[in-house]
């Protein structure tokens, strides 16, 4: 499988005679192009090469203007070979197979008068996984999306090529068309949905009887994030019919949130930046998406249903794709060790020689002692966090169970979001296969480059992301810089993140990011230390650490490459 090209993205100039789309997002060279009479010198615009050399490209769309966000990330998305639109024929399919009403044929349970509720961010689209509750017993429904994309199809095809969704701010490419994903496999309230279902009963944290069924549901309330959280704090009302199994599903979570903790899952708080528009399109506020106590019923309760269907799987030997997190190098454990050591962060001791096993468990520990360094100090979340980040090993999918380090898990696979991941519906076609659900096991030869090319389409969609995240900090900056009246001369306290040759990352003012290249640093010749993590200065003795308070002003921003060049504000501005 392989991704077409979408053309060429650029900015329209006139460059002597000729008409020329320049390359915005990396070096490249000019294009000439026709004349359109819907584009404007400036525009951002999406070109198609000639069929032959001599023939010019031709400006196939007008995305708008290069200081425009909405236009400058869907311009992004284009570059990246996002093709932003379903064939028409998959479109017709998919709203053929929202019609018929899915696999109509095959048995149901019907859960309509079991309370049901999904919680997800105030502005989700697609609800995916909602949640049942009563007593020990829980209930978690996945959208069954292999009713409606059938092995083989014209959506399937595109699914499995498109391998996942990409969110980027302001915008998504979704990986099944919006008749489905926005519409039929959505579990939005007061519809009747097809669903799979996980039914688990727990004694503390331990799942002591499981069952898999295909299930009729609707359900009775679609909370957020944000209101749960005020119901826990006290601050908005329990509410019926969810306030008992809300209360039951929370006891539960927390009953696993203690039994994750005892294992030696990793602890690290990741803060993932929600970003909001206005009606031009520009980036007008941003937000840190911190996980809650929310965030975490749900994340524990999906986390349980993901494990049982995974060790059903194994244990029945049925061809599907695992979620493998295999443990860490014992090389690089005992780097991070060190690098943690360098910067006065307490560490666990470090046995001689280190199975993989013993190398799992030290970043375990690492990432608990990290925060709370960090709780006790106030400083270094992002630049620690990365540090045991990047110790460990990426996780990906495999046709064969390795275990699952970071969760502490003997068996994981995705099962719970086949809207916008493949791998996520060919377990589910295998877990239905297992039970009687009247689907086919997937074909076990096919799976390897099934995983392969999932696992390459993930990290595409993470380089996306970021890259989105990136272009929306640096137009707000640019605003702020604008707003202040002090401009390039504004002063913004930070803080250092990490350090490589060139000089060091910088965290600074209301969530922005940069380069302090050592250049810039003035007064002295600067190294790194054998660790990667303390910028020296080879005459003064001065040291830059991860962690440390600095104080910068911007040099330069370069939005479309998401990049941001500063400079010390003073002599003193640094440590």
């Amino acid at each position: 499988m392989s991704r077409p090209s979408t053309g060429i993205v650029g900015v329209l100039e006139k460059r002597g005679r000729f008409l020329t789309v320049v390359p915005v997002f990396g070096p490249g060279r000019a294009v000439p192009v026709q004349r359109d009479r819907d584009a404007r010198l400036g525009d951002l615009v999406l070109a198609r090469p000639g069929r032959t050399p001599k023939q010019q490209a031709k400006v196939v769309r007008v995305l708008g203007r290069p200081d425009n966000a909405r236009a400058l990330i869907e311009a992004l998305m284009l570059d990246r070979g996002l093709p932003r639109r379903f064939d028409p024929a998959v479109d017709r399919a998919a709203k053929a197979a929202r019609d018929r009403g899915g696999a109509v044929d095959v048995p149901r349970r019907d859960l309509r008068d079991l309370t049901t509720f999904t919680i997800d961010p105030a502005t989700a689209k697609d609800f995916d996984d909602a949640i049942s509750a009563e007593g020990s017993r829980v209930w978690v429904h996945i959208a069954d999306v292999s009713a409606y994309v059938r092995p083989g199809d014209l959506v399937d095809r595109e699914a499995a090529r498109r391998g996942t969704s990409v969110y980027v701010p302001g915008a998504v490419e979704p990986m099944l068309p919006e008749a489905l994903s926005n519409d039929a496999c959505s579990l939005r309230p007061g519809q009747d949905r097809n669903a799979v279902t996980v039914e688990m009963d727990f004694d503390g944290p331990n799942v002591t009887r499981v069952a898999f069924y295909r299930s009729l549901i609707r359900s009775d309330a679609r909370l957020d994030y944000d209101r749960v959280d005020r119901v826990f704090a006290g601050e908005a009302p329990w509410e019926e019919p969810w306030a008992g199994p809300l209360r039951a599903a929370r006891a539960i979570a927390a009953e696993l949130q203690r039994a994750r903790e005892a294992r030696g899952a990793l602890e690290v708080v990741s803060v993932e930046p929600e970003f909001s528009f206005d009606r031009r399109g520009h980036v007008a506020s941003w937000q840190a998406a911190v996980q809650t106590e929310s965030h975490r019923l749900i994340e524990h309760l999906m986390i349980a249903a993901n494990e049982q269907v995974a060790r059903f799987l194994q244990a029945r030997g049925v061809p599907a794709l695992y979620r493998v997190h295999e443990r860490p190098d014992p090389a690089r454990v005992e780097r991070l060790v060190e690098q943690l050591a360098s910067l006065d962060v307490p560490t666990p001791p470090v046995p001689e020689p280190m199975s993989p096993s013993q190398a799992a468990e030290i970043v375990s520990e690492c990432s608990r002692l990290v925060d709370r360094h960090v709780r006790r100090t106030g400083r270094g979340r992002i630049g620690l966090t990365s540090l045991v980040l990047r110790s460990l090993k990426q996780a990906y999918y495999l046709p064969r169970n390795l275990g699952h380090a970071g969760l502490g898990s003997p068996a994981y696979c995705h099962f719970t979001s086949p809207i916008r991941r493949y791998p996520d519906l060919v377990c589910h076609r295998a877990l239905l296969s297992a039970v009687g659900g009247g689907e086919d096991p997937p074909e076990a030869q096919r799976l390897p480059a099934v995983a392969e090319w999932s696992s390459a389409r993930e990290r595409d969609a993470m380089e996306i992301e970021r890259a989105g995240d990136d272009i929306a900090r640096c137009l707000l900056l640019e605003r702020e810089l604008l707003s202040s009246g002090a401009g390039h001369e504004r002063v913004f306290e930070g803080e250092v993140t990490g350090v490589i040759g060139a000089g060091a990352f910088v965290a600074f003012g209301d969530g922005y990011e940069g380069l302090l290249p050592v250049r810039r640093m003035r007064g002295d010749w600067w190294e790194v230390n054998e660790e990667g993590t303390i910028l020296e200065g080879l005459r003064s003795g001065a040291t830059v650490r991860i962690g440390d308070p600095v104080r910068v002003r911007v040099e330069r921003v370069d939005v479309p490459r998401g990049r941001v060049d500063l400079v010390a504000a003073d002599d003193d501005a640094l440590g």
